[in-house]
């Protein structure tokens, strides 16, 4: 990768960018030092940590990275022999050894498999946590539980201070001794105790001065008689400071013997920040994992220039930049971009590059999840700014420089990013120029995206087979770019509708246009008609996905209508049903309260007569409901007005409308669909219900045409519920008392979810497994009565 190219296309812009999202300055130097990696597998690798650092975060989790600090220096001075390390960096090593210990735990206990091998690489330290924390409190101070001897040390010392004021308070608040002192405290100077005196009664107070006030007024008088615990004192700060010097040397050799894992570790704590600071950096871009391709290729779908999306100090822009696609290298292996100045011809072009780059990085790039490149292992760029470049020689050669340079360097694996090919010198021999670079380049089989003003590098893609035209879309009816890119057609300057709007006077305008040549005239007018086309076609286009979207919309709208109809079929065949359960079950009541009433009194032959005109009235309604559908219904004899009746139940309904085998019908003011099985002709054509050569009458009629068996065996749960729930009404209709189902024994799991079906179903008094000859625990017996 060369430099220049990292430089041109503002890669060291997202280093700073990404730093912003880091927590430590480990995680800041780390992104800042943020280069492209190896291969495939490294950024694979990042992929995984940064997809599940993503997924963290928006749970709503974060790394404990609190206390990750530089060791860097302190790693610099455990170097050197014999150096002891004090007591404030103490407790910042043991802070970061926290750090690695809480990271380590954390991410072993989530479904992170990257983040968690990366956290495995941690080393934790234990024994230098707990000998640091045991000697040195959160102020980073010695305590005096860090030793038996800096114990007794520390608590002699409190004690002799105590003697030493109080002796001397004693003094200030002597009778006859306050004339003598200037105020009446004790303080200390060169570590001793004193008391101030008054100059002018210095003879008051025998002793030894160690200091005076600025204006000579004050003297600072250790007293005589404290001068041996003065000295004692001053020998107790040194035994003192010898075994801070001793417990200290002590924790900096284990740190020592530590240091590679303590390296180690914060090495890790900048990884692990960084893909944190990734994460973020991903959320706030709509960054995402690009797919990635084997072979040289760049398709960039919906891609957006990162740096367009923040501000310098990294917020985020009220209004981002407009989405472009990229593509490259699948039928075309030269991209020449062309159209107005200020279009966005060098943006598209530093997209592809920096997008590029961010992702051989290892990093989540601004575009659509189905975009996919190929890790060009090479990158050169040529990149220079429109308005900061002069028609010079030296800017020229400066080009051509690096022309020379990317020449000698691309290969197939290269892709090569050039914006304003062949600018800097006379049009037609830059483009001329620019054209045979573009010869070389491909023969090389170098990729390659560039943008030019020049007709003779946009004619160069019609004369070129796998050489493509995109133009940046200018707004002919605003004057505006619009910042999209469209395929195919070369894009025009514009430079007169431009000067239009900048308000240039119309006549130098006109001049202009007659300074050019009548074969320029053409092609411009050429390149603008066909833009004009593909404008207009676009408009079609968006007008025939409109009508699309309607139609599809229509479509949904009719789906919701049919399936509330279904519903509300079901509804009334539901409600239907339980009526017709009910009138079997009244009818079978009234039966039975008839029979018995015949058979008390069987010498009333008039009550005889009027009982058995009753029982053969309800027999005919039960008869009703068990009816059989007609034979020979068809399509061909319903029309619409005709009333049908509902099979086994005493409603009719209004034909509207014949579908095929099915029948749209109004029932009490709703509209329903049902099959021509379900229905039968009303009643003015009732057919007989009645079997040849059935002569008794029973109190449950037409059992012998009722199935009273049901196969499930192998059926799914959703279907198998289904065919039951038909299976038990057309055995209440047909007043059965017992029926079976069998559904085989398998795993035992539909067996379980029918027997829970029918514990809820109130019809059914019972259910078992039939007996061993009959199926055993293949088979259910259900009852109805009894």
């Amino acid at each position: 990768m060369i430099d220049e190219s990292l430089r041109v296309l503002e890669y060291l812009k997202i280093r700073q960018l990404l730093s912003r999202y880091a927590l430590t300055e480990l995680g800041q130097e780390r992104a800042l030092q943020l280069s492209p990696l190896a291969g495939a597998d490294a950024v694979t690798e990042s992929q995984q940590r940064i997809t599940e650092m993503t997924i963290l975060l928006e749970r709503g989790e974060s790394l404990p990275l609190q206390g990750a600090a530089d060791l860097g220096p302190v790693f610099q001075e455990l170097r050197i022999d014999g150096s002891v390390l004090s007591a404030e960096i103490l407790l910042k090593l043991a802070m970061v050894v926290d750090a690695a210990h809480r990271c380590q735990g954390f991410l072993q206990n989530l479904e992170t498999p990257a983040l968690g091998e990366l956290a495995g690489k941690l080393t934790r330290l234990p024994e230098v946590k707990k000998a640091i924390h045991r000697c040195i409190n959160a102020r980073g101070e010695i305590v005096d539980g860090a030793s038996y001897e800096l114990q007794e040390i520390r608590e002699q010392s409190r004690n002799l201070r105590e003697r030493v004021r109080t002796r001397l308070e004693r003094l200030l608040a002597a009778d006859g001794m306050a004339h003598a002192f200037q105020e009446r405290y004790v303080t200390q100077r060169n570590g001793r105790y004193v008391i101030p005196v008054r100059a002018d009664h210095r003879g008051m107070v025998k002793g030894f001065v160690h200091d005076e006030s600025a204006s000579g007024q004050t003297l600072f008088i250790e007293p005589a008689f404290v001068l041996e615990e003065n000295n004692r004192l001053q020998s107790l700060l040194r035994q003192e400071k010898r075994e801070e010097e001793r417990i200290l040397r002590e924790l900096t050799q284990r740190v020592r013997e530590n240091l590679e894992a303590l390296r180690s570790n914060q090495e890790v704590l900048a990884d692990l920040d960084l893909v944190a600071a990734a994460g973020r950096f991903a959320r706030a871009c709509g960054g995402v994992a690009p797919a990635l391709a084997e072979k040289p290729l760049l398709e960039l779908r919906q891609a957006r220039h990162p740096l367009l999306m923040f501000t310098a100090d990294g917020a985020a822009r009220p209004n981002p930049p407009v989405p472009i696609d990229l593509f490259l290298g699948e039928k075309n292996d030269t991209l020449i971009i062309s159209g107005p100045n200020t279009g966005g011809k060098s943006v598209a072009v530093k997209t592809a590059g920096l997008l590029l780059l961010m992702a051989r990085s290892g990093l989540f790039i601004p575009c659509h999840p189905d975009s996919r490149l190929f890790l060009f292992p090479k990158i050169f760029a040529d990149i220079g700014d429109e308005q900061s470049i002069e028609a010079d020689l030296s800017t020229f050669s400066g080009h051509l420089q690096r022309m020379k340079m990317i020449l000698e360097e691309a290969g197939d694996d290269s892709l090569v990013l050039l914006d304003e090919a062949g600018t800097g010198t006379d049009p037609s021999e830059g483009g001329a120029l620019a054209m045979a670079f573009l010869d070389s380049l491909r023969a090389k089989k170098a990729k390659v995206i560039l943008s030019t003003h020049l007709n003779l590098l946009k004619s160069y893609a019609f004369l070129n087979e796998g050489v493509e035209n995109a133009a940046v879309e200018f707004d002919a009816e605003t004057l505006q770019p619009t910042y999209r890119l469209h395929y195919g057609l070369p894009g025009a300057s514009n430079a007169f509708s431009i000067a239009r709007l900048l308000g240039l006077p119309g006549d130098v305008l006109a001049r202009a246009a007659g300074y050019l040549g009548q074969e320029e005239r053409a092609g411009f007018d050429l390149v603008e008609t066909l833009n004009r086309k593909r404008w207009e076609m676009e408009q079609e286009a968006a007008a025939i996905r409109a009508d699309s979207e309607e139609t599809r919309r229509n479509r949904e709208r009719s789906r919701l209508l049919l399936e509330q109809q279904e519903q509300q079929k079901e509804e009334i065949l539901s409600r239907m049903l339980a009526e017709g359960r009910q009138r079997v079950r009244e009818t079978e009541k009234e039966l039975k309260r008839l029979f018995s009433e015949a058979s008390a009194n069987p010498s009333d032959t008039r009550r005889q007569a009027t009982l058995k005109g009753e029982v053969n009235a309800l027999r005919k309604g039960l008869e009703d409901l068990g009816r059989e559908p007609s034979a020979g219904l068809s399509p061909e004899e319903i029309r619409p007005g005709q009333l049908l009746r509902l099979r086994g139940l005493d409603q009719e309904a209004e034909v509207v409308a014949v579908h095929g085998k099915e029948v749209e019908l109004i029932l009490n003011g709703k509209r329903l669909k049902l099959p021509l099985n379900r229905l039968e002709r009303g009643t003015k054509i009732r057919p007989s219900c009645r079997r040849s050569g059935e002569k008794r009458i029973r109190s449950r009629v037409t059992r012998e045409t009722a199935c009273t068996e049901l196969k499930l065996v192998g059926q799914r749960i959703d279907d198998a519920l289904p065919l039951l729930q038909r299976f038990l009404d057309d055995a209440l209709l047909h007043g059965l008392e017992e029926i079976s189902v069998i559904h085989g024994s398998g795993e035992g799991v539909l067996r379980r979810a029918i027997r829970d079906y029918l514990g809820r179903e109130r019809e059914v008094k019972s259910f078992f497994s039939a007996d061993p000859a009959h199926g055993g625990d293949n088979v259910t017996i259900i009852r109805f009565t009894g």
